[in-house]
């Protein structure tokens, strides 16, 4: 039976060495925020817990402290396994210089993990990751030169190649539930998102490892069966947190966790401004009416915005990692939830579908192209980011469009009167380079598997094919030569047309 402690009391029993699973996702979503604190707190106290690993799925925290952010101490982990590093720019300095094990895997291929933990099979077999940094020929996803132990492997069935992440034991789960009734069963009724809680509970229950629950209430009675989302049976921590807030942006909306319609039309699209406008814009004629869309996080954000002003929301099947179906998607640190969502599912299942072939198009963002066509997301200028979802998606979806400024730091661009794109300052930082510094996409793999895929910039559109990258657009107002083919660390292949603007 479940017992409930108070903060100090629940993680006072956290040994040195533990392997600890959290869930959670941007914006606060299901992040257990006040158990992590405790936690912390214990640490900078006592010096204790030590040498703990970490492994979560996807980003948690606000990029100040809270979430992973909680564990970004040095002699507090000494390994972190980690689907997206974003939210804690000191857990990723703790990484880039040696002062942890840093490996990073796919969101679906942890979520999945745990799951394949729980139920005791020999990890999760898959073909997402090949030929990317998580391939033991790539890397094996260690980040860094202090994660040494090989966590991945390549095998082969029925003549063809898959990657094995191999399971380990989770000694303790912490969560966070809207409530608890006595006997510890636990609902997120209340929460924008359901994320893989039950897969990261059963992991450690099945382990021989605990289960911490933070929960904002106690329900007085029962909790209708079809509302629970993890057995009691499966937890042996309750934390009462009455101050605990449904996410970053409010205490409780009843339109983000799907139990009311909202009455305010579209909802919270925030309309994007300059290169990411433009970039949206372009990317959103890749889509056609009544296909399964995915959106990713960053430039692809933008792209359901640019849709709801054409007309186009509601007409087209839109998904998150999170585990969202429709809805109008909010953008920004809440990147994730939605409004009047049509279905909230577990993330490990909305992976299923994502790994499996249920897409037809996804938009995701890029950090750096290379002439194979490669796309580097995961880390940059020698900081690990980690692929979030993008991995687990880009291996079932059938077109793959990638959305991103052709440059960074210090781009600025504005639409003239007449519709031609001006470059008022050129990018320091090319984004299409000779190779990459970390393969998240493989451009070879995904020519193997027939996948269509376009790179969406400002200022030119790129296509895939077996000779290479092509140069198939170039916006009106630049200079093929002067604004592009300069400024690139490779030479794509020209289309007939883009070419002969060039012999001009």
């Amino acid at each position: 039976m479940a017992q409930w402690k108070n903060l100090h009391e629940a993680v006072a029993d956290i040994p040195d060495g533990a392997t600890i699973a959290i869930t959670g996702s941007g914006g606060g979503l299901l992040e257990a925020d006040a158990v992590l604190a405790a936690l912390e707190e214990r640490f900078l106290r006592t010096g204790h817990p030590r040498n703990l690993t970490l492994v979560h799925s996807l980003g948690i925290g606000d990029g100040n402290g809270s979430g992973v952010g909680r564990f970004a101490h040095p002699g507090l982990v000494k390994r972190v396994i980690g689907g997206h590093w974003r939210w804690s720019s000191v857990m990723q300095d703790l990484a880039k210089n040696e002062e942890i094990e840093a490996y990073s895997f796919p969101a679906g291929v942890i979520a999945t993990l745990f799951r394949e933990i729980g139920a005791g099979r020999p990890g999760v077999i898959t073909r997402v990751g090949l030929r990317t940094f998580v391939d033991p020929r790539f890397g094996g996803g260690k980040i860094n030169r202090s994660a040494t132990e090989e966590l991945v492997e390549v095998i082969e069935l029925d003549g063809e190649e898959f990657l094995r992440f191999k399971p380990f034991k989770i000694d303790f789960a912490i969560v966070k539930a809207s409530s608890s009734d006595s006997k510890g069963n636990l609902t997120v009724r209340h929460e924008p998102a359901d994320l893989d809680i039950y897969a990261v509970c059963l992991a450690a229950h099945n382990s021989g490892g605990k289960v911490i629950a933070q929960v904002k209430t106690m329900t007085q009675g029962h909790v209708a069966a079809r509302l629970v989302c993890v057995p009691g049976i499966v937890v042996d921590t309750l934390v009462e947190v009455p101050s605990q807030q449904q996410c970053a942006i409010t205490e409780y909306d009843p339109t983000l966790s799907g139990e009311l319609l909202s009455t305010e039309g579209r909802g919270e699209f925030e309309a994007p401004e300059g290169i990411r406008r433009i970039v949206a814009e372009r990317a959103a004629r890749e889509m056609k009416a009544g296909q399964s869309v995915n959106f990713g996080f960053g430039f692809p954000g933008a792209v359901p915005a640019i849709l709801a002003d054409q007309n186009l929301h509601g007409r087209y099947w839109g998904t998150v990692e999170q585990g969202i179906h429709n809805g109008d998607m909010l953008d920004g640190v809440m990147f994730g939830a939605a409004r009047n969502a049509d279905a909230i599912i577990p993330s490990v299942e909305q992976f299923d579908f994502y790994s499996g072939g249920g897409i037809d198009v996804t938009f995701l963002g890029m950090g750096e192209l290379d002439q194979e066509g490669n796309v580097n997301v995961s880390k940059l200028n020698g900081t690990v980011v980690g692929p979030g979802g993008f991995m687990d998606i880009t291996r079932g979806s059938k077109k793959i469009v990638f959305c991103g400024a052709f440059e960074t730091k210090g781009l600025q661009v504005d639409i003239g009167h007449t519709g031609d794109l001006q470059i008022k300052n050129p990018g320091l930082v090319p984004k299409l380079v000779d190779k990459v510094a970390h393969i998240t996409f493989s451009g070879a793999q995904a020519l193997h598997e027939g996948k269509e895929v376009l790179y969406i910039t400002e200022r030119a559109v790129f296509r895939l094919s077996e000779r290479g990258v092509h140069l198939v657009e170039a916006a009106t107002g630049v200079d093929v030569q002067r604004d592009i083919l300069d400024r690139m660390g490779f030479a794509p292949i020209l289309d007939e047309q883009i070419a002969a603007t060039v012999s001009q």
